[in-house]
């Protein structure tokens, strides 16, 4: 027994705990005999955009079932290692579970063979996991991430996308998913400048949370009162990096008193 957690014969976790212990891997469970997604809190929305040196993921904190708010404060941004991390939209249980279990992934792979999977590797090495959660999806328990990463081959940042099969497709510059996902791109469409600072590209990123909250019911703006923000990732060389509540409150209170004077946000130039 002790051999087998000392060589697992794959530099893969997920392939060892399906050999292992099947039960455990969520693409295992017994699909419902019914689609239940909308009984099951849904998570979105995540946008995320490339800058100087990396990249900047920030996710809302609402999580709906149907047309109810079933949590105000939800967690949809994870690191998943020292220089990438994922970002969820569906259900909100799978994906973190996923997200938990991507992140073993990595690790595993790292302390196997001695060095970090390549970001193309990390890519597919999720689209696998989403694929095989296929059944699951068609029963209603969606996940589809965002997967970010700062790439040393490139000295920037790159950012993923995927459909229910798995993808995955890399996306130029900036994107976002979740249902307030058109919103928020059309945001950043007039907000994003290629080779924006870190600093300037988290407030185009905040700007198109706040604009895909104002119009579609199920994304979050900035709670002021219970003082719940956004979740604000970047990833440079320096790794990744998790912005501070205090931080991302001073920004948030500087874009709302932006919005007090135009409630349609900051506009880009026509030349």
């Amino acid at each position: 027994m002790n051999n087998l957690f000392t060589y697992t014969g794959s530099s893969s976790f997920t392939e060892f705990l399906g050999a292992y212990a099947p039960d455990l891997l969520p693409s295992r469970m017994q699909a419902p005999a019914v689609p239940v997604g909308d009984q099951i809190p849904h998570a979105t929305t995540i946008v995320a955009a490339t800058c100087a040196g990396g990249v900047v993921m920030a996710g809302d904190r609402r999580a709906t079932s149907g047309n109810i708010i079933s949590q105000r404060d939800i967690e949809k941004v994870f690191r998943t290692d020292d220089y990438s991390c994922m970002g969820i939209a569906g259900t909100a249980s799978t994906g973190i579970e996923m997200a938990r279990l991507y992140r073993v992934e990595l690790e595993h792979y790292e302390k196997t063979e001695g060095r970090s999977l390549s970001t193309e590797g990390k890519a597919n090495r999720l689209a696998t996991m989403i694929r095989g959660n296929l059944a699951m999806a068609m029963q209603g328990l969606v996940v589809v991430p965002l997967f970010a990463a700062y790439d040393p081959a490139i000295d920037g940042g790159r950012i993923f996308g995927y459909d229910v099969g798995g993808g995955p497709y890399e996306q130029r510059n900036y994107h976002s998913i979740g249902s307030g996902s058109i919103f928020a791109r059309g945001s950043l469409k007039k907000l994003y400048r290629e080779g924006a600072s870190p600093e300037d590209t988290v407030l185009a990123c905040l700007n198109a949370l706040y604009d895909a909250a104002d119009d579609d019911s199920a994304t979050g703006g900035p709670d002021v009162t219970r003082k719940i923000w956004p979740v604000m990732a970047v990833i440079t060389a320096d790794g990744f990096r998790r912005l501070p509540e205090e931080e991302v409150s001073e920004l948030v209170q500087t874009m709302l008193a932006g919005r007090m004077e135009d409630p349609d946000g900051p506009t880009a130039p026509l030349r």
